[in-house]
């Protein structure tokens, strides 16, 4: 595949390993299973190590297990290339990889950190990408960790499986776990990876002490997900989720049970009803296809018996989740308008939707969701459509942590509007739209080939900063920038608002989210 120019000229600036000369002693570290040689960034201030293997490859009789231990290697492993990211098809045009290509081989991580630091320990920020559980991976360049390094942190990126590889649960799987579970093979990878992170960062210079877990979108699921899950209990200390969380209604995690059912009806339409062995025997890229024909949807997390023994709605409920410092919050577009109006966007076509959907809680509705002319109807239904699909459930994460919790959270809302691309359509409009936030969190712009403007890169530079303060101290507030207060320490429970010119607010919208809670979920 021919690559974009701007992406093109990213490898040439350093996203592609570096043949810099460096110290030897600089570059090579020795973890429990053998020595790494890693790389050093073009300018010399990064030092990173790519491609890392945290598990054993999960494939052969290893699909659909709990994620084993590497086998230890001789001499010293280059690690300067990406490994593999999980079995996927490309999906988004705006996902570009740095790797090899897919593979069910694909339990490797990355380390980013300064080749130059004071600190006797570098905290650690633990990134989970997005991409649905079922797309996405590590070597993208706007999940790149050298800027956020150069902020005196280290940044750990880690690849885990998705889709029907992941997430399969199946009655022969639970019967041969000796936990009597099956499912969430991809977030115990994530586990996998912090139990590495604690036995192997020290000799990276990091601090297994202080470890911030990180993601976006389904990253964001997992973040949650870690916290409600007594198999991550102690392996982290921080966390921040952005745009997204375990927590919706409308997206619960079914009984494993259920689960089950769903791989047994797989197997039965796809391949003639076939044996847990028998699906184990068939070539990855077979199980890739059918999984991606099949609606892609159908493997994701459940309620497994060992990563999840309960709901995890129950576990915030009841206050037994990790008591960790949390930043949470989500995009202002996080949905679009047609998802609700299906036609045009006219107050008429508005309230006849809202009759629709809602019955004769349509005007409770309209109240909350408030339009008196097209582009207030617009607005209104990317809302509401944008708070089913992740606000509300961000919003009952953050809620639930402040109630339970004795640690401190902290909510924003990312405002920045994107510059347009300089082909963009006439009538297009600017917008802060699902996951969009990434490169400013990593402080990547060059990363997106669009027009950057002066007042992006301040709020690339602010909300990176915001980011790896708190994964230092536990607290995003820092010399230079605007008052972030605790939402959870103030009754005005304030919002910080990410643009350009940042602002607290109150509460934004809660009349929408209590509005939103008070729906029944099926």
């Amino acid at each position: 595949m021919k690559l974009p120019l701007f992406v093109a000229a990213l490898m040439l600036l350093g996203f592609a390993a570096s043949a810099t000369p460096v110290s030897e002693s600089l570059l090579q570290v020795e973890v429990a299973e053998g020595r790494l040689e890693g790389s050093l960034s073009p300018d010399g201030e990064v030092i990173s190590f790519k491609g890392v293997p945290y598990a054993a490859p999960p494939v052969g009789e290893l699909r659909w297990k709990a994620p084993q231990a590497v086998e230890p290697w001789e001499g010293t492993r280059k690690a300067t290339a990406f490994g593999p990211r999980a079995m996927q098809k490309p999906i988004w045009d705006d996902m570009f990889f740095f790797d090899e290509g897919p593979s069910e081989d694909c339990l490797y991580l990355n380390v980013w950190r300064p080749a130059e630091f004071e600190a006797e320990a570098l905290p650690v920020m633990f990134w989970i990408h997005g991409g649905g559980f079922f797309a996405g991976g590590t070597s993208e360049p706007r999940q790149d960790g050298s800027s956020l390094a150069k902020k005196g942190v280290m940044v750990v990126s880690v690849g885990y499986r998705m889709g029907v590889f992941g997430f399969m649960a199946h009655p022969e799987l639970t019967a041969e776990s000796p936990d009597g579970a099956s499912g969430n093979y991809g977030l115990l990878d994530m586990v996998a990876a912090l139990e590495w992170v604690q036995a192997n960062i020290e000799a990276f210079g990091g601090d297994p002490g202080n470890v911030t877990i990180f993601g976006e979108s389904a990253g964001s699921w997992a973040v949650s997900s870690l916290m409600a899950s007594p198999e991550a209990r102690g392996l982290f200390h921080k966390a921040i989720a952005q745009s997204g969380a375990v927590l919706s209604p409308w997206r619960q995690p079914p009984a494993r049970e259920e689960a089950e059912q769903v791989a047994l009806a797989f197997a039965e339409k796809h391949f003639e009803g076939a044996s847990l062995a028998e699906l184990r025997a068939l070539p990855a890229e077979d199980l890739l296809e059918v999984y991606w024909r099949d609606g892609l949807r159908d493997f994701s997390v459940c309620q497994d018996g060992l990563f999840f023994p309960e709901d995890p709605a129950e576990v915030f409920a009841k206050g037994e989740q990790s008591d960790v410092p949390l930043i949470a919050g989500w995009n202002l577009d996080e949905g679009g308008a047609g998802g609700f109006l299906q036609g045009e966007a006219s107050v008429e076509n508005y309230r006849a939707r809202a009759e629709s959907e809602f019955g004769e809680r349509a005007q409770a509705f309209l109240d909350v969701y408030s339009a008196d002319g097209p582009e207030s109807v617009e607005r209104a239904a990317a809302d509401y459509v944008g708070d089913r699909f992740i606000g509300y459930g961000t919003w009952r994460l953050i809620e639930e942590q402040a109630r339970t919790a004795s640690s401190p959270v902290f909510r924003y809302r990312f405002d920045q509007l994107l510059p347009l691309p300089l082909d963009a359509p006439a009538d297009a409009q600017p917008r802060a739209a699902h996951s969009w936030e990434i490169e400013y969190v990593f402080d990547v712009l060059a990363s997106k080939d669009l027009p950057w403007r002066s007042e992006d890169f301040e709020v690339a530079a602010m909300m990176s900063s915001y980011w790896s303060n708190f994964a230092k101290t536990g607290n995003p507030n820092g010399k230079g920038l605007p008052e972030w207060p605790a939402y959870s320490e103030r009754e005005s429970k304030p919002v910080l608002h990410i643009d350009a010119s940042p602002e607290l607010r109150s509460d934004t919208h809660r009349e929408r989210y209590e509005f939103l809670e008070s729906l029944p979920s099926d």
